[in-house]
């Protein structure tokens, strides 16, 4: 029976690169608006100016982290197809090697070489395939990484994120539009830092520091650099 507080989904791995791609897209959604943001609206109190530049931001960012996201999984699922075809072939053309080396991997993880052998033998019966790939290469072919699946969780987190610094820099008054923002951006940094580490079964704490420093530091330096240029110009 299976502890509450452990994973034993068998899809776990597409859950997690869906989890992955969402905090990240997230996370780069908040910090890369909120520093464009308040980086503008430490320059120029001209409302549209801030309007133009974090909508730009987001688009951009939005179709960047997409973009990305696909191009990195494509060339992950690519890798996996091409082990794969690599595996049928050498289970077609060498079936007792393969058989062998199916034995050897269950000996090497501490089964006697008779059970070893009765474990690689049944699992080769019901797939050799599915049985080779997971010992040997760690990949689920019914469960290969998905490209579009990782580009649109990346451009709706990322997107979802960079409204919340865009929103909370435009709807106050000017004198409070910088101390809104930063208390906005570091509960939700918090949040998803929290989030993240807990769908992840890890500690919380570390996590929602690091967001909380990077995105600090983040809006500090962008404040202070577009407070720079705007008494300069």
């Amino acid at each position: 029976m299976a502890h509450a507080d452990e994973p034993h989904d068998e899809s776990l791995s597409g859950r997690l690169n869906w989890l992955r791609a969402g905090v990240l897209g997230a996370n780069d959604g908040i910090v890369s608006v909120a520093g464009i943001v308040v980086g503008v609206a430490g320059a120029s109190s001209d409302r549209t100016a801030i309007l133009v530049a974090g909508i730009a931001g987001l688009t951009a960012g939005a179709m960047s982290m997409a973009v990305g996201e696909y191009v990195s999984v494509s060339t992950q699922r690519d890798s996996e197809k091409a082990m794969l075809a690599l595996e049928r072939r050498e289970l077609r053309e060498m079936p007792r090697e393969e058989l062998d080396e199916l034995t050897q991997i269950y000996q090497d993880k501490g089964l006697d070489a008779e059970l070893a052998r009765e474990v690689a033998v049944e699992l080769t019966k019901k797939d050799a395939l599915a049985a080779h790939a997971d010992a040997e290469l760690g990949i689920d072919p019914d469960d290969l990484t998905n490209p579009w699946h990782a580009a649109l969780a990346s451009f709706v987190a990322f997107t979802v994120g960079a409204l919340l610094p865009l929103v909370a820099v435009l709807v106050p008054p000017p004198s409070w539009r910088v101390p809104v923002t930063f208390v906005a951006v570091l509960a939700a940094l918090a949040l998803t830092g929290h989030v993240s580490a807990r769908m992840g079964s890890a500690r919380p704490w570390p996590a929602v520091v690091r967001n909380l420093l990077g995105g600090a530091a983040a809006m500090a330096i962008t404040f202070a650099i577009g407070n720079l240029v705007g008494r300069s110009v």
